[in-house]
């Protein structure tokens, strides 16, 4: 009897609803599975503000500046297009990466420009500063930066770099190549006849 009362108990109770993040909170989707913004959860619950979790640290937005406007000025714009400020890309069905800086073969993106749709073209080059990523989902944070490194690779990118701040060190990844991990005083290779100093890059900066 008491077994049978249990039951009906469990079948009145109502069943709690998940609660259904909004799209805005979704950071990126590797195939048909949300990666959400870093502190999503604090949104939520009234703690943040989905600004707070979208935008870039003082530190992000100036490296990112600073490689920009190096790459403008060393780049031929006239072959190569250049992406940033977290541009799409489509590298599989549901799948899609935010992108800080990428370099495409201007006549294969051409057809993109101005569709208002993410590029489904691997850029030669991606950039990366960091993430703004949630990580915990993941087994450690490198799970994820291997995994979408890996994905830019296998879809056609050529070469992959992450640029972390906080230890001041450079992932250089190429397909079938030894994957590098090096100092910010390091000639970073972009293209061919071009590299990147960090180090001496925010020297200058700073000194005007």
């Amino acid at each position: 009897m008491a077994t049978a009362e249990k039951v009906k108990e469990q079948k009145q109770t109502p069943k709690r609803k998940r609660r259904k993040i909004p799209r805005e909170l979704v950071y990126e989707m590797r195939h048909g599975s949300p990666i959400y913004y870093r502190d999503y959860d604090l949104v939520l619950s009234g703690e943040k503000s989905l600004e707070e979790v979208m935008g870039s640290s003082g530190l992000q937005f100036w490296l990112i500046d600073l490689i920009v406007r190096f790459l403008h000025q060393h780049l031929d714009l006239k072959k190569y297009q250049l992406g940033y400020s977290e541009v799409g890309y489509k590298f599989a069905p549901r799948s899609w990466y935010n992108l800080d800086i990428a370099i495409w073969e201007k006549e294969k993106v051409k057809p993109y420009l101005k569709k208002d749709a993410y590029v489904e073209v691997p850029p030669k080059v991606v950039i990366e500063v960091d993430t703004k990523a949630d990580l915990r989902k993941f087994t450690t944070p490198m799970d994820y930066f291997h995994r979408k490194t890996k994905d830019l690779l296998e879809s056609g990118t050529e070469r992959v770099i992450w640029i972390f701040t906080k230890e001041k060190k450079v992932w250089i990844a190429e397909k079938g190549k030894p994957w590098l991990i090096v100092d910010w005083d390091y000639q970073i290779p972009i293209l061919e006849g071009i590299t990147i100093n960090l180090k001496e890059l925010a020297e200058e900066e700073e000194n005007g």
